[in-house]
């Protein structure tokens, strides 16, 4: 397996963190809420033996920083992709969302059919339409008692339990990868502020919608928990997609949950890897 290393680069006017694995052409790899680049380490090491992987912290989570006067909404996340993507110097890429992630990823990258050489989609959201369980989310994010414990380090760790099928997968050390940036209040308050913006911005989710046509010659995975406590309409998403584009290639793990990247790391790093190795998309030589 490759080496996942650690990294920082500016974007946005913000000290950003990610990891990064391999060579060759590059895989951006996008967590969502509350997780951060950890999540995606095994897959890292299992994708960087062909392709170069990248997966970031998001402003606000893991080690990036943590402004509390951003907007965290749609725009500001379009910019941080566009800034991120050039630090990092990054044209053409493969991408690879999961949970709010999908939504942030998916946004950008509807707006950028011609730069996106792959997609897969892990247990995300991708209409504009909310789950009962999305809107029990962000009616939670609005009750300041609820949403306060929520992003505690009780909150994170049990949300992440909640999440995952195979609990003993989560040891206290994997477990300390996602509660220990929430040590910073800034964090706490981040959360909750971007959890608040997207929640307003239900034209983000309708542009998304709209925009999956766009992918139609593009190759696409969907791979995803069956047992998804925290998206429990997941399969239904996964439906909606490749009712869209019915080229999409699709697995259901009947056995994981939410974070199947943790509840099965060998398992769905290896499907996602063998994704990304079918393929080394072409680039452009000048003469």
């Amino acid at each position: 397996m490759a080496t996942v290393k650690s990294t920082t680069f500016k974007a946005c006017g913000l000290e950003l963190h990610a990891l990064e694995a391999g060579e060759g052409q590059p895989v951006l790899f996008v967590h969502g809420w509350p997780t951060n680049a950890q999540l995606w380490r095994h897959v890292l090491a299992e994708v960087g033996e062909t392709r170069r992987a990248i997966a970031i912290d998001l402003p606000g989570f893991g080690q990036s920083a943590k402004p509390l006067d951003a907007a965290y909404d749609f725009k500001f996340y379009d910019q941080v992709f566009d800034e991120s993507l050039a630090a990092l110097g990054v044209d053409r890429l493969g991408l690879c969302v999961h949970d709010a992630g999908g939504a942030l990823g998916l946004h950008w990258a509807v707006q950028h059919p011609d730069r996106i050489s792959e997609l897969c989609l892990l247990n995300t959201v991708a209409s504009a339409k909310a789950s009962w369980a999305v809107v029990a989310f962000i009616l939670l994010a609005r009750t300041p008692l609820l949403c306060r414990l929520t992003t505690t380090q009780w909150g994170i760790a049990s949300g992440m339990r909640y999440g995952v099928q195979n609990r003993n997968r989560l040891t206290p050390e994997v477990i300390e990868l996602y509660t220990a940036p929430f040590r910073d209040p800034n964090a706490r308050a981040v959360f909750i502020r971007a959890v608040r913006a997207l929640s307003k911005q239900r034209g983000g989710m309708k542009r998304v919608e709209a925009g999956l046509t766009g992918f139609a010659e593009t190759p696409l995975r969907l791979i995803y928990g069956a047992h998804d406590r925290i998206l429990p309409g997941v399969a239904r998403t996964m439906r909606f997609v490749q009712k869209i584009l019915p080229h999409a290639e699709l697995t259901e793990l009947t056995k994981l949950g939410h974070f199947l990247q943790e509840d099965s790391p060998e398992e769905v790093a290896a499907l996602v890897a063998e994704f990304f190795a079918r393929r080394q998309p072409e680039v452009a030589v000048e003469d």
